[in-house]
């Protein structure tokens, strides 16, 4: 005999009673439920059992979804919405159990997708009972939380014709499925704007007076319509007296924490979109001092307030000074210490705190605690990507700091922590390359400011993880492992320079130089360069082994693939050509190769006319060392150039607008008086 309580059945046995019921008997048309005959009467009430038991066991309860959605369930439960004949009662439990499937869970989306249950759902919010309205709004709007919810293209007259509809409803439920429609689907500018021209934004801040849900969801489709479009952010801050910005900051103050939290992200939205209706300093510290109590909210606004406020401060060093006068940094590193790891709370936290740390000297000396300092290590070491990813980049953002604390604090993470294990590069038990980007982000920063004692990292195991990564098949990987050594190779001892080349191999090094990705070529050009840099010696790396490392170079500046490449690489050879005379020479014949054809014009004309100043000063320091000093070596190289042109360009460009290349002009031109004949000049 079928179980009487609700949740008394197994999920079989109702699955089995749901599609046994089927079509009601004697079910007539029009959807009233008015056409159930007597004879039906029974399996219909059975039907709404059923339903009803299945929607009481899956509410709130993942596992027994899931366990439904492998019985085939969902097909059974739509069927009953889409029944002409069907009860009230069996459209208001089918409704709710549609509504609970597609909530939280993405199969259970996609299963009341295909079943077409968003079809008669938007049929019934037509249906003459009250409850059934109710009902499917609210189900279709748990349907367009998902993001896999189809997108409602309201370009589209009859489609904006029916939103319009649903805003100007008597029924809030379904006031509030149309704003939730407009922030599941606006997307793109021409959306926004054609919202606006409807005046939807000023017919939802008329709908701020309804129920709590109903306010906090018409502030989330106002944020959706101006969100990066500053004409749409402007329309709606100017329309009436700037009446929709005022009831927006209005709401800054509202008893609901989630109704607070949503008004200041529209108001950042309106900030982010058009600055000029967003000046007033005093709103700005509000909005800050608003996130910062928000933050011991329990629940999803605690967690998502701190990523708010990361919006709002990012890349203002204004906004952040402010945030500093609020005691930002001691309050989130107060909540972050007595709270656990575990949580979304303490990464979105770490985001906050980094983005404070960005800029300003101060906040890194707030953050620089030894009890946050030790979370933040913990926080490296953790299991969970997201966490890691959040330590890192708030370690980045730290190590920017030329001050010697943070130098201190940088060397006791790293020596004492184990710094293999502390940025789990590669060695990661969850190997995501968001996280190792993260980690080389910190270790790009880190190598800077650990110049005095880079020997100890140097041997720590971080150069073979970087260099492992150097080979990686994904770009970003394959950039910031290069940026890494770049750092690392940048005032380094010879000692430790043999070390990473020898770690890195010339061939590898080669590879990198002619990478398929120009910004990994530079950044390895500029590893190339702090290689050379006040080592003389090390100029045989590039040079030796057969030339495979010049080639490398020669072949990128001659193919002049990226303005960055061929900047660095003329660095790279002006280091060079202050060694020896080998040097010399080598360099020489990259620039003018001795050639049967002597057809192409050198590069080196063509970057002394480049608009580029800086590639302009670089070709010229390398002309400089070339011919510097005054030897019959030299002179011999002078003749060279001047039959290439390259000595008539430099003579071009005595009036040049860049003062550095001015000078660098007149110093290559006195070198060539000093070692040719007045004749040649």
């Amino acid at each position: 005999m079928p179980a009487t309580a609700s949740g008394g059945a197994r999920p079989e046995e109702l699955t089995a009673r749901l599609a046994a019921t089927g079509p009601a008997p004697g079910a007539g048309c029009g959807g009233s439920g008015a056409g159930v005959g007597a004879g039906g009467a029974e399996a219909e009430h059975e039907r709404v059992r059923a339903l009803r038991e299945i929607k009481n066991q899956i509410i709130g309860n993942r596992t027994k979804k899931l366990l439904y959605l492998r019985l085939g369930a969902v097909p059974a439960v739509v069927a009953a919405l889409a029944e002409a004949g069907a009860s009230p009662a069996a459209l208001v439990q089918a409704a709710a159990a549609v509504g609970s499937f597609a909530c939280g869970v993405d199969d259970g989306a996609r299963a009341v997708l295909a079943a077409g249950a968003v079809g008669h759902l938007t049929r019934l919010l037509t249906h003459p009972d009250e409850k059934v309205v109710d009902a499917s709004a609210r189900a279709l709007r748990m349907i367009y939380q998902s993001r896999l919810a189809p997108k409602f293209d309201v370009n589209n007259g009859k489609n904006m014709d029916f939103v319009l509809s649903l805003l100007n409803s008597e029924n809030e439920n379904v006031t509030e499925l149309a704003a939730t429609i407009i922030s599941h689907s606006c997307e793109n500018s021409s959306e926004q704007l054609s919202l606006c021209s409807a005046g939807v934004p000023q017919k939802l801040v008329s709908l701020f007076g309804g129920s709590m849900n109903l306010r906090d969801a018409c502030l989330d489709s106002v944020t959706a319509v101006i969100r990066n479009n500053r004409e749409a952010a402007s329309r709606f801050a100017s329309t009436d007296r700037g009446k929709g910005f005022h009831s927006v900051l209005g709401l800054i103050h509202d008893r609901s924490p989630r109704t607070r939290l949503l008004a200041c992200l529209c108001l950042i939205a309106l900030g982010d979109a058009s600055p000029c209706h967003f000046q007033d300093k005093q709103i700005k510290t509000k909005l800050i001092m608003v996130l910062l109590e928000l933050v011991e909210e329990p629940g999803d606004v605690g967690d998502e307030a701190p990523l708010a406020l990361t919006t709002l401060i990012k890349d203002s060093l204004e906004l952040q000074k402010q945030a500093l006068t609020t005691n930002a940094v001691e309050k989130l590193s107060n909540h972050l210490l007595a709270n656990s790891l575990e949580t979304k709370r303490a990464v979105t936290i770490l985001l906050a705190l980094s983005e404070l740390c960005s800029k300003l000297e101060e906040s890194r000396s707030q953050l620089m605690s030894v009890e946050v300092s030790t979370l933040i290590l913990e926080a490296l070491k953790h299991d969970w990507a997201d966490i890691r990813i959040a330590a890192c980049s708030c370690l980045k953002n730290i190590s920017r700091s030329p001050k010697r604390y943070c130098e201190i604090y940088v060397f006791s993470s790293l020596i004492h922590h184990d710094p293999i294990r502390s940025f789990q590069i590669y060695h990661s038990p969850i190997d995501l390359i968001s996280s190792q980007v993260a980690a080389l982000g910190a270790i790009c920063n880190i190598a800077v400011n650990l110049t005095p004692r880079k020997s100890l990292l140097l041997h720590s195991g971080v150069v073979s993880q970087l260099v492992h990564l150097s080979k990686s098949m994904d770009p970003t990987l394959r950039l910031k492992s290069v940026w890494a050594l770049r750092n690392l190779m940048f005032l380094l001892c010879p000692k430790d320079k043999d070390f990473i080349i020898k770690e890195l191999t010339l061939s590898t090094l080669s590879s990198l130089i002619c990478d398929s990705e120009h910004f990994v070529q530079e950044q390895t050009l500029a590893l190339v360069h702090n290689l050379v840099d006040g080592y003389v010696d090390s100029a045989n790396y590039v040079i030796g082994e057969d030339g495979m490392v010049i080639d490398a170079i020669s072949r990128q500046l001659n193919n002049a693939s990226s303005l960055g490449v061929c900047i660095q690489g003329m660095f790279v050879l002006a280091n060079i050509a202050a060694g020896n005379e080998s040097n010399k020479e080598a360099v020489m014949n990259i620039l003018l190769p001795h050639r049967a054809d002597n057809i192409k014009p050198s590069f080196v004309v063509n970057f002394l006319q480049s608009k580029d100043k800086q590639l302009r000063v670089a070709t010229l320091w390398c002309l400089l060392n070339l011919i510097y000093p005054k030897c019959e070596a030299s002179s011999g190289r002078i003749v060279r150039l001047q039959n290439a042109g390259v000595i008539l360009q430099v003579k071009s460009m005595i009036n040049d607008p860049c003062l550095d290349c001015k000078l660098r002009v007149r110093m290559v031109l006195e070198h060539c008086v000093d070692n040719a004949d007045d004749c040649f000049m």
